[in-house]
């Protein structure tokens, strides 16, 4: 069902919220990611895997936490805390919405400073790269406290959505618990900072 008939509908909307656990930088060690599933802003289940710190392969793995497994086929969108994972492997947020067969949005907490995004960048290979990728992601949206990026839906609609999928603080639900996972199987206890 297209998300605004089910806004409409006032009905569930189910997501996946994916963000990476701390890591610590050059250390050579995959990056955790938490994928939290959730009805509204109801938990419901989970995946875990890994990408590699500032590497390529994180649209891909995202991919496989979901292709073929039991939540996809449930899900209405998608969204990620920030359009990179471990450090800056970017995600091409129009290939995961392809691939995966639904919108997928990128939600950030401010409007990213990009002259502090260049530089950083400058530091690794391929780093134009890089950009590029984080270019297809579009335009970013500004519905305060909502800013976001986003593939396969109006961004009307996802603002509205955003909100209704936020129970806590200005941060959907499924990614303030994958937050708090990630923390916790890290380090042993969950942050405050979700």
């Amino acid at each position: 069902m297209e998300l605004e008939i089910l806004l409409r509908r006032d009905r569930i909307i189910r997501v996946v919220g994916f963000d990476d656990a701390p890591f610590i930088r050059h250390a050579g060690n995959p990056v955790g990611v938490a994928g939290v599933v959730c009805a509204g802003t109801r938990f419901e289940g989970m995946v875990w895997g890994e990408v590699e710190a500032d590497g390529w392969d994180g649209t891909d793995n995202l991919c496989k936490l979901l292709v073929g497994g039991k939540f996809l086929p449930q899900l209405h969108l998608v969204l990620l805390d920030g359009i990179c994972l471990g450090g800056f492997n970017v995600i091409d947020l129009p290939l995961l919405a392809t691939r995966l067969e639904r919108p997928c949005v990128a939600v950030m907490r401010k409007v990213p400073n990009f002259d502090k995004i260049k530089n950083a960048l400058e530091r690794l290979p391929d780093s134009q790269k890089r950009l590029e990728i984080m270019g297809r992601a579009g335009k970013i949206y500004e519905y305060p406290p909502f800013y976001f990026q986003v593939f396969g839906a109006n961004p009307q609609t996802i603002a509205k959505i955003l909100g209704k999928l936020s129970d806590r603080g200005n941060v959907p639900e499924a990614l303030r618990i994958a937050h708090l996972i990630g923390s916790a199987i890290v380090k042993g206890e969950s942050g405050s900072q979700a």
